[in-house]
């Protein structure tokens, strides 16, 4: 897996922080310095820290588990929707539904029921009801689609959470927190990293920074889903008998039966052969 690399970091304007005053006193360790009343984050951490949260992501998609991510604020919606979805991975881009991981069998029922208004789109069911009653289920499937379509295929909850803006997602991190999932986060100066198991310090508000540090997550996980696919492509082969030997396997089974009596006779007979002759003791 390559390493992030510095200056692509520095171009995209991930070093840039908060105002001092709006800055937490538990982000100390990753900021380097405070120039014109802005703190200006540790990039050299940030490396580190990056590269230590895309080895765990990929071991977890190699794992065939799924990573939710959660990025609602406006200048993260567009590159993690498309970015995410490149690698098959479920993410929030809209308003957090509550109860979204604590209460995740209600949310299953909502994703099921835009599979029902497909179903009877193409049953002829749909087209029984009044004008009125398809308009009112159109509208229910375009707010279904819109703010849980991309968590369709999520079918059980995610093996981890990755948020951008700890303090905007609270609620999603809370939930995760609360059922002990793992969570990967982009931390800004003026936020708390504490519940937070991946820390990468890095600027939140800017739609480049936040690019460049998706890139560097999803390349990591595709990596470890290729990685699987090749490993079940092996194990597929390794299982699937040759076709020569399938056939020659009851052969050999007929042959061994069919020699057995002989080979116990030819072992026998150099027995026989070899085994001193005695001679009967002469008269007195």
């Amino acid at each position: 897996m390559p390493r992030t690399d510095f200056n692509q970091l520095l171009e995209a304007g991930v070093h840039f922080g908060h105002l001092k005053r709006k800055w937490n006193p538990k982000m100390a360790p990753y900021i380097f310095m405070e120039k014109n009343g802005i703190h200006i984050i540790d990039l050299h951490k940030t490396v580190i820290k990056i590269d230590e949260a895309a080895a765990a992501m990929k071991q977890i998609a190699k794992s065939g588990r799924r990573i939710l991510f959660v990025a609602t604020k406006k200048q993260a919606k567009d590159v993690v929707a498309e970015t995410v979805a490149a690698v098959n991975m479920p993410y929030v881009t809209e308003r957090w539904p509550g109860g979204m991981l604590t209460n995740f069998p209600t949310i299953r029922k909502a994703v099921k029921k835009m599979s029902t208004i497909d179903k009877m789109t193409t049953d002829g069911t749909y087209d029984n009801f009044s004008k009125r009653e398809k308009l009112q289920i159109a509208r229910q499937r375009a707010k279904l689609e819109k703010n849980l379509g991309s968590i369709a295929d999520l079918t059980r909850l995610p093996a981890a959470l990755f948020v951008v803006d700890v303090q905007k997602e609270a609620n999603a991190v809370r939930e995760a927190k609360r059922l002990s999932i793992p969570v990967f986060a982009m931390v800004d100066t003026c936020c708390d990293p504490t519940d937070i198991d991946y820390v990468i310090p890095a600027n939140d508000d800017a739609t480049k920074s936040i690019a460049v540090v998706l890139e560097a997550v999803t390349a990591a996980i595709a990596e470890g889903l290729n990685e699987r696919r090749i490993e079940k492509e092996k194990d597929a082969l390794e299982n699937v008998p040759n076709k020569d030997e399938k056939e020659a396997k009851p052969r050999i089974r007929k042959a061994v039966k069919a020699d057995v009596p002989r080979q116990e006779a030819e072992e026998a007979a150099p027995a026989a052969v070899e085994a001193p002759v005695t001679e009967p003791a002469a008269a007195e």
